[in-house]
């Protein structure tokens, strides 16, 4: 059974580039482009069951420490680990995100979508030992 990963990236490019490159490397990757509101992304990780979130911090219609708060005030879905994916390099975002439940911070221009994608397979890949 391939392990599922909701992407909430408004960046149509590194969200497709990222579902494309997962779904090649194995993964069941389901997108969303942030253009929903909290409890509509809610609904859709309820409904989805992903492993992983990996969440943009800066979204179009909603604020993603909102979103990360969310999912991890809720008990249905708290457990789900949430990889932040951000352009946010100041240390108070990444200070609040781990304050909000991040499980993992990275600053997209420290990576090439191929790179995030092996640290993220072998963060995943650790968890299972």
């Amino acid at each position: 059974m391939p392990k599922k990963i909701l992407i909430i990236e408004d960046d149509v490019n590194i969200l497709y580039s990222l579902q494309a490159k997962l779904s090649i490397e194995g993964f069941s990757v389901k997108p969303e482009t942030g253009n929903s509101g909290v409890k509509e992304i809610l609904l859709k990780i309820k409904l989805f069951k992903p492993d992983y979130v990996i969440l943009d911090l800066l979204l179009p219609l909603i604020d993603g420490f909102d979103m990360l708060s969310a999912i991890k005030a809720d008990s249905e879905i708290s457990g789900i680990p949430v990889f932040i994916f951000t352009n946010l390099s100041d240390n108070d975002s990444k200070a609040r995100s781990e304050k909000l439940g991040a499980d993992y911070y990275f600053i997209k221009s420290d990576f090439a979508i191929d790179e995030f994608v092996a640290k993220l397979k072998k963060i995943i890949k650790n968890k299972k030992l």
